[in-house]
């Protein structure tokens, strides 16, 4: 991979495994639209970026190279060889067809409470509910961006949510979910919950301590350590994997302790990254359905 910064931007070039639309459109994130011109825009870190993909080629937006380093290259998992992650999987011929359909996806590292609220918003419910619902709540409480003569919001901090409570939430529309996104920020704030270097507890310890929030069962808990504690093992199931690993792998009758036990021994260290492949492909092809 090459990098060059121009005029407010960074140039990735010779840049392999990576689309912007399979990775911004496979269900690990809600703060990303994609453009007219099929590029993609998003907030994260506080900051309005535009990601395009061109020939050989993908151009970052609104973003220095010392930003870059710093903080998108970890975001957008460039760090990670998913050639040789391909590699685990290549005698799975049903994960090796999902990779190519979906090429491009790299696991997001998003930025830990964002992922944690949103995943609890995610709670039976659609993407495009979830985007509106996280939307709101960024416009609610956030800090107001400006790109390109557009408004946007970042999504709010702890700080900024310290002092929610259900009826200060009652305009984001989100049920009952606002009951668990206040008690993840009281949880949190007491130390109760801790997420600070929850990255470096155990895969099992990290998960255990997400779920003493209201909400947060395993799915929820694997999506967050999925998505933005960088713990490749988690494999959430929900109903489209559910699905999925009944058709291909097990039979109609599967629970889902089942399905986990089998997906760690199977797929082992890369077993989320197997998930959203499967995930995408099962979705965008009505994969046992």
């Amino acid at each position: 991979m090459n990098i060059k910064e121009y005029k407010n931007s960074v140039i990735l070039k010779n840049i392999n495994h990576f689309s912007p639309k399979h990775t911004f459109l496979c269900g690990q994130c809600f703060r990303w639209d994609e453009e007219s011109d099929g590029s993609f825009t998003g907030v994260a870190f506080s900051k309005v970026v535009n990601i395009s993909a061109g020939e050989n080629e993908i151009i970052i937006k609104n973003i220095s190279l010392s930003e870059f380093e710093s903080q998108w290259k970890y975001y957008l998992d460039l760090d990670t060889d998913y050639g040789l992650i391909k590699k685990e999987f290549e005698k799975d011929i049903n994960v090796k067809k999902a990779m190519e359909f979906g090429w491009g996806i790299r696991i997001l590292n998003q930025e830990f409470f964002e992922c944690l609220i949103s995943f609890i918003i995610s709670t039976q419910n659609t993407i495009p509910r979830i985007k509106k619902i996280v939307s709101r709540l960024s416009e609610m409480y956030g800090t107001k961006l400006e790109f390109e003569g557009k408004e946007y919001y970042a999504f709010p901090t702890l700080e900024q949510l310290k002092d929610v409570s259900k009826e200060s939430l009652s305009d984001l529309k989100a049920g009952y979910r606002s009951d668990y996104i206040v008690d993840a920020v009281k949880k949190i704030l007491s130390g109760e919950v801790r997420i600070d270097g929850i990255n470096k507890l155990s895969y099992e310890q990290a998960k255990n301590e997400l779920m003493k929030i209201k909400g947060v069962g395993p799915k929820v808990a694997d999506c967050v350590l999925l998505f933005s504690a960088n713990k490749k093992e988690a494999f959430p199931i929900d109903v489209w994997v559910k699905r999925t690993m009944q058709s291909l792998y097990l039979s109609e009758t599967s629970t889902v302790k089942e399905i986990e036990k089998f997906a760690s021994s199977h797929f082992g260290k890369y077993a989320g990254v197997a998930q959203q492949y499967l995930f995408y492909y099962s979705r965008e092809n009505k994969i046992g359905k």
